[in-house]
């Protein structure tokens, strides 16, 4: 395996599969299945998952709302999308923990570093919700915070397209896409990968990213085990042969 110990990405939104909000208990199942297979060959995991297909705080704060209102909904969206997540991990055998930034001790552990990194050296997958714990903070950025306190070896972030382009590639039928990019380039290009924050944090730590399809079935092993797909974002060039 090319990792010790991963963190995973999800977004909210890849939970609704082609329902318009919501969770799509098949959708579930598939995920749970590819996390399964992966913690089977001794591979630590640790994952984030958004609240969009729930709420989403920037949405709120559009209408109306108070955004720190509206950003802790959020948070609790993301319990909720924890909460499915632990249940469908748990019904395909995989032991879990939900740890959480905001107290919610009848539901879910507080996220505690020490305790966290326990659980996974046991083989438990673990499931980090509420964010960070603090408005103005997006999951992208909870997802590499967590994954530097956890000293992962890598973000995998999980998205409904095969990697990085140059243009929307669902827009746009001429996009092009990168199989290895660095973090300059990125910020050079004006690529949306994760928000700035999130970004530059993982920069600055060294951590790379690697956005690939989550929806295709396996293809959280292919990642994990080396092969060349989706799209790597780390601090050097890729190698030549």
């Amino acid at each position: 395996m090319k990792y010790k110990r991963i963190l995973l990405k999800l977004s909210g939104e890849a939970l609704m599969g082609n329902r318009q909000y919501g969770i799509d208990p098949e959708r579930l199942a598939e995920y749970a299945q590819d996390i399964k297979a992966v913690t089977e060959k001794g591979i630590e995991v640790a994952i984030v998952i958004g609240g969009g297909n729930i709420f989403r705080g920037v949405a709120g704060a559009m209408n109306g709302m108070d955004r720190v209102q509206g950003d802790h909904m959020g948070m609790l969206a993301t319990v909720i999308n924890g909460l499915a997540l632990q249940q469908a991990l748990e019904d395909a055998d995989v032991k879990t923990r939900l740890q959480t930034a905001i107290k919610i001790n009848e539901v879910a552990e507080p996220f505690i570093r020490r305790k966290a990194m326990s659980h996974l050296r046991k083989g438990r997958v673990v499931i980090f919700g509420g964010g960070t714990g603090n408005p103005y903070f997006t999951t992208d950025s909870a997802a590499v915070l967590r994954a530097i306190e956890i000293e992962a070896d890598v973000i995998l972030k999980g998205t409904r397209v095969d990697g990085i382009y140059n243009a929307d590639p669902e827009k746009d039928s001429t996009a092009i896409k990168f199989d290895h990019i660095t973090f300059d380039d990125v910020l050079r290009k004006g690529l949306k990968v994760m928000d700035t924050t999130a970004f530059t944090l993982s920069q600055e730590n060294d951590l790379p990213i690697i956005v690939f399809d989550m929806n295709t079935r396996g293809n959280l092993m292919k990642v994990v085990t080396g092969e060349n797909i989706g799209t790597q974002v780390s601090l050097l060039p890729k190698p030549t042969k």
